[in-house]
């Protein structure tokens, strides 16, 4: 039977899938439609290789996570059954994979700026490839909420302007009330402007 192997190539990055073609599903020789299994190397760390669930569980954490980085917005993201997990770590990326087999601890991968970014060029080409079939099942892209890109910026940012604002609003209010009332010479208050030239038509009358 026909066996595909396609790898996708980055500075940092290597990955490789293989499979065989669905002819169930009408592909054809060179599409590989069941994937059987894939093998990712990272530079400097050990070699990492699992089943399509595992390849999916990491595609649907680090894609969702590298885009609301680019936003600036941290937060960790994992799949439902949290078989990975990304993570801030201060300037880097914590990456934390367990392993479906029993008795086998977690590993964890710290990455750089770059490692991730060419580990999410590596999974945004293979989930692009057209000889690639596969139906993965991943968050649908949509615009990130109004909040989440809101509490982006620091609490003190976001309110130094209000209050700002609002100070500047009193003090310009209270030194309007200490201003004097202007005052006629037999001591009655001065009419507003707009009786004016209502009274002055009066007296010429």
């Amino acid at each position: 039977m026909l066996n595909l192997s396609f790898r996708y190539d980055q500075t940092a990055v290597r990955l490789q899938v293989e499979g065989l073609p669905d002819f169930s599903a009408g592909h054809g020789d060179g599409a590989l439609g069941i994937l059987s299994g894939w093998r990712l190397q990272l530079v400097g760390s050990p070699e990492l290789e699992g089943k399509r669930e595992h390849l999916q569980a990491l595609m649907a954490a680090v894609l969702p996570y590298s885009r609301h980085r680019i936003s600036g917005v941290s937060r960790a993201f994992a799949d439902e059954t949290s078989v990975v997990v990304i993570s801030p770590d201060g300037d880097r990326h914590q990456l934390l994979l367990r392993s479906s087999q029993p008795n086998v601890p977690p590993l964890t991968l710290n990455l750089d700026d770059a490692e991730l970014a060419d580990l999410v060029r590596c999974l945004d080409d293979l989930r692009l490839d057209s000889r690639v079939q596969v139906h993965w099942e991943l968050p649908i892209d949509s615009p990130l909420p109004r909040q989440e890109l809101a509490e982006r910026v620091p609490l003190g940012q976001r309110l130094g302007a209000p209050l700002i604002g609002g100070a500047a609003l009193v003090l310009i209010a209270g030194l309007g009330l200490l201003l004097p009332v202007p005052r006629n010479p037999d001591g009655t208050l001065s009419p507003a402007t707009p009786n004016a030239p209502e009274l002055q038509s009066r007296s010429d009358r």
